[in-house]
């Protein structure tokens, strides 16, 4: 048994369910699970929303949790404020999104490679419950489900997309949202 940055007890040798297309990773000697922070949080969005990233967590290969799921008004105009965010018309106000935080042996990250990781066990809980998920990174696809490439493919596709318009890319990598 470990714990998570909130004192829950995990278990490390649950078995990871076999998937049969897109990620092809097959059986795991353990499966993550979302801790009472990331339960709260999660309980705060769209039912639709919440199956996903349920489903997400168990076939994820990296750790993550739920940092931030509906905002207020107030929370949405701070961030804009400190350059957080480049939105007042987030889905955050109405609880159709999530930001995940990727987890390496407990300890928080922000390193992007892990995001695209989080966005493939997005894509195929997004697709095995028939839920469009549109994903911070990769703007450019309304529904990930439907995305036939890696969601690192993806990431690179919106920024090569991007620079061909003259334009930055906008990289959301834990954002993920209804579509």
């Amino acid at each position: 048994m470990w714990h998570d940055i909130w004192g829950n007890e995990n278990s490390l040798y649950l078995e990871w369910p076999t998937i049969t297309s897109g990620l092809e990773r097959g059986k795991r000697e353990m499966a993550y699970s979302l801790g009472k922070s990331s339960l709260a949080k999660l309980s705060t969005v769209d039912k639709k929303l919440w199956t996903v990233c349920q489903d997400a967590i168990k076939i994820s290969r990296i750790d993550f949790g739920v940092i931030c799921g509906i905002r207020t008004l107030a929370e949405q105009e701070a961030l804009l404020a400190k350059g957080a965010t480049q939105t007042m018309k987030s889905k955050h106000l109405d609880g159709l999104a999530v930001d995940l935080m990727a987890y390496v042996s407990g300890r928080a990250s922000w390193e992007l490679n892990l995001y695209d990781d989080i966005a493939d066990a997005m894509k195929e809980a997004s697709r095995k419950n028939e839920i469009p998920i549109r994903w911070g990174a990769a703007w450019h696809i309304d529904d990930i489900s439907k995305w036939t490439e890696s969601m690192e493919d993806a990431m690179n596709s919106y920024i090569d997309l991007r620079r061909s318009q003259g334009r930055r890319p906008f990289i959301d990598g834990p954002h993920f949202e209804l579509a």
